[in-house]
């Protein structure tokens, strides 16, 4: 049976699409703080508060972005998104005051929440049915590239240069992302957009329940995953691995890309499980192995067991999101699951910067590996546990067909 493309001129076009996006993003998670303490003289409360701001903002648009997705369809929700985005980084140029900061950090979190939500749901819809898993396995890979590239791109411009000339190439990031996705073709479900534009508004407009069971095992990762992204440069500092802290999430990047070929075939072949729990008790194990580190080289294995293990652990989770909806409610779907990992995020970086206060950061990863190991607890029982319910009922129904 001959296979249908992945790589198509459109799903490149995506992919690089979120990729400078997601670029823009992280180049300005790591650079912010410098500057808002530097330049604009504020301190740790008011770099927390830029980061809320745009995460609130992020988890407002999420389920109005998957209603409109939907709705008005995905092209033009993911092209009004992206101006918006783009308009916004071309405005951290002209921040002088923390106010002004502030206000734009929540806009620019709004455009982020409707553009990937939207970029998303494109993607998902340019990947051949019989190869999601490898498809959207693909696509997050540009995101966790990004999570890369961005920071130390970011960080590099800032150190050599200055904040002005980084949101000058971040406004070049934003505008190649722009034109990427507006150049994306797109076939809409025009008949499906017409019928749901007409229905009340219900809680089910902008949460697909479908999506919920797998949502919430991702928000209990994710929560996990936010005391890597804000904790380890000073966790490494604690434990003398200061030199190598910079080539953590690098070494977690190399191995993603040289587990995404396998799993994502693994998860269209064998099924989402065969994939899910080793990455969840490799998730687990790396956590373990963090919590354990007094150097660098424990330190740097437990960043390439932890990328084994989320790294496959996400977009799997993202396919299943997709296959418990229609077709017609995908945005939603998309929406209902960014919305719960963006919710775990950003309560995990709060919960876990007080845990890591009380006790030690070396508790605090400790305590995520187990919050990791119930996430495999509740991924049984919110979703295994169905789909085998529902086997059995399929199976039924043909017995007594026949």
């Amino acid at each position: 049976m001959h296979k249908q493309p992945l790589w198509t001129r459109d799903f490149i076009k995506i992919c690089l699409s979120s990729l400078f996006l997601f670029m823009t993003y992280y180049a300005l998670v790591a650079t912010l703080p410098i500057y808002i303490m530097d330049t604009l003289r504020g301190g740790e409360q008011e770099v927390g508060l830029t980061l809320t701001a745009f995460i609130i903002a992020a988890v407002i648009a999420r389920p109005i972005a998957g209603k409109s997705v939907d709705e008005l369809g995905k092209k033009k929700v993911a092209v009004l998104a992206s101006a918006l985005f783009m308009l916004s980084t071309f405005s951290y140029v002209g921040v002088f005051s923390f106010f002004f900061l502030l206000a734009l950090r929540f806009v620019h979190g709004l455009s982020f929440g409707f553009a990937t939500t939207a970029m998303a749901a494109i993607a998902t819809d340019l990947v051949p049915e019989e190869r999601k898993g490898e498809g959207i396995g693909y696509y997050a890979l540009f995101m966790n590239l990004a999570m890369v590239i961005g920071p130390f791109v970011g960080l590099l411009i800032m150190n050599k240069y200055s904040f002005s000339v980084l949101c000058i190439l971040i406004s070049a990031f934003a505008i190649i992302s722009f034109a990427c996705g507006g150049l994306t073709k797109v076939q809409e479900a025009q008949a499906a957009v017409k019928t749901r534009a007409t229905q009340k508004l219900h809680w089910r407009s902008f949460i697909e329940p479908g999506a919920m069971p797998i949502s919430l095992t991702a928000a209990l990762m994710s929560f996990a995953y936010s005391g890597l992204l804000s904790f380890i440069p000073v966790y490494a500092k604690n434990i003398g691995a200061s030199e190598v802290s910079s080539y953590f999430f690098v070494i977690y990047a190399i191995m993603i890309v040289l587990s995404r070929p396998f799993t994502g075939k693994l998860f269209d072949r064998m099924g989402e499980h065969v994939v899910i729990y080793p990455s969840i008790i490799l998730y687990a194990i790396g956590l373990v192995l963090l919590s354990l580190a007094q150097g660098p080289v424990l330190f740097l294995i437990a960043s390439a067991v932890i990328g084994l293990g989320y790294g496959s652990v996400f977009p799997s989770f993202q396919a299943i999101a997709l296959k418990s909806a229609p077709a017609e409610r995908r945005g939603l779907a998309t929406g209902t699951y960014y919305l719960l990992f963006d919710l775990g995020m950003g309560i995990g970086s709060f919960v876990l910067g007080i845990l890591a206060s009380a006790m030690s950061f070396s508790s605090m990863y400790m305590i995520s590996a187990w919050i990791v190991a119930f996430a495999g607890v509740v991924y049984y029982s919110l979703y295994h546990r169905a789909t085998i319910k529902k086997h059995r009922r399929e199976s039924e129904r043909l017995q007594l067909s026949e």
